[in-house]
């Protein structure tokens, strides 16, 4: 099925996400996707940048990490800015990217201890974030350079990207071979499908860490934008940001984005989730739960550029993170310093830590069975 921008503006507000700002779909503008060498890594290896536009949205996607370098989209005047934080070399994605704009996997988020046990056999994977392991490990998909295709069907064009994990590839088991298809709808939507089969059994969770900043990268800080989530539950964490188990109630708390409010309305309350993770870094459990066809779950708007970022999704959850962790180190593509707040990111995914919490939705996959999910971003102004 394809969710276009008006089925998502649709359901959304049937949904009660306000759809007032959402705009409206523009004309097609299809081209086929462009490649072009954007660079070399130690070893030799190629990296292309793969460019491709529709319904108004530009996409510059690397094979390295399957990263979305910028994505553009134009404000309520027509006037087309970046929304994604990145780099201008491979070089500096290899050195020093908190995974800006890539796919995530073979595990999004996070496992505690950096281990979990599946059919009575305890498997330990890489370690990379202090004790646990963060997105896949050390050298997790953000890190590998994947086969790029380019595509044009019908009214719409996009790229497929594969990738084959090796049995025991950051300690996981099994060989697990990934496709991930990137399509630019006529109507300008940035969709995104995962599929993945393994010969054993193992864990999967895939997302994708786009760094979102609607005023524009490198514009400052995102703390105005408006967000709305519907969930009225998130998972609390430990020190370590590991979940503690708990499906907590938003209600009363800072985490409670039910109705459209600012990032940075409660984001510096004396809260200790929010000392945890020096700001949000938190899943919600979305009240939709898991569904067969994507639908809308979360709504970002920059009121300075009347920009709008609409996401329906299968998932059951969103990782919400406040780009807590940008510390003034890094450079962008823009030529602006990033700082603590310049951007967002809203990763739909299963819950961190599933492998370890029997009461989570399950990551596991069996060989037989195909990983399948699919996340739909719809843009307007």
């Amino acid at each position: 099925m394809e969710t276009s921008r008006r089925t998502v503006i649709t359901a959304a507000a049937a949904a009660g996400l306000t759809a007032a700002t959402a705009g409206t779909a523009r004309a097609t503008d299809r081209r086929t996707p462009v490649r072009e060498l954007f660079g070399r890594l130690a070893d030799g290896t190629k990296v292309h940048r793969w460019s491709l536009e529709n319904g108004g949205t530009r996409l510059k996607v690397l094979s390295y990490g399957g990263i979305v370098q910028s994505l553009e989209i134009p404000d309520r005047h027509g006037r087309y800015r970046n929304v994604s934080l990145g780099f201008g070399t491979i070089e500096e994605y290899v050195a020093s990217s908190p995974y800006f704009g890539a796919l995530i996997g073979r595990y999004g988020n996070r496992i505690g201890k950096g281990r979990f046990t599946l059919d009575g056999k305890t498997y330990q994977l890489s370690v990379n974030d202090g004790e646990n392991s963060l997105h896949g490990g050390a050298r997790g998909f953000d890190k590998r350079v994947w086969d790029v295709e380019g595509f044009t069907a019908g009214p719409d064009v996009g790229l497929v990207l594969r990738y084959t994990a090796l049995d025991g590839e950051m300690g996981y088991p099994g060989t697990l071979r990934v496709k991930v298809t990137y399509t630019l709808t006529r109507h300008g939507d940035w969709r995104v499908d995962y599929a993945a089969t393994t010969d054993r059994a193992t864990v999967v969770n895939l997302t994708s860490h786009v760094y979102w900043n609607l005023a524009g990268e490198g514009s400052g800080s995102v703390y105005d934008h408006e967000l709305r989530i519907a969930a009225s539950r998130y998972t609390p964490v430990d020190a370590g940001l590991i979940p503690t188990g708990e499906l907590a109630a938003v209600a009363g708390t800072p985490f409670d984005f039910r109705r459209p409010k600012t990032v940075g309305a409660d984001i510096r309350e004396a809260n200790q989730q929010l000392l945890y993770g020096k700001g949000i870094d938190h899943n919600w459990a979305l009240d939709k739960g898991i569904t067969a066809r994507p639908e809308p779950v979360a709504a970002l708007r920059d009121p300075s550029s009347g920009r709008t970022l609409r996401i329906a999704t299968t998932e059951p959850g969103l990782q919400f993170y406040s780009g807590n962790f940008l510390d003034g180190t890094l450079v962008g593509t823009g030529g602006h310093i990033y700082r603590q707040g310049d951007a967002l990111c809203l990763e739909t995914q299963h819950f961190p830590d599933s492998p370890n919490q029997p009461s989570f939705p399950s990551t596991v996959l069996r060989p037989g069975a195909t990983y399948r999910t699919t996340t739909v971003h719809s843009f307007g102004s």
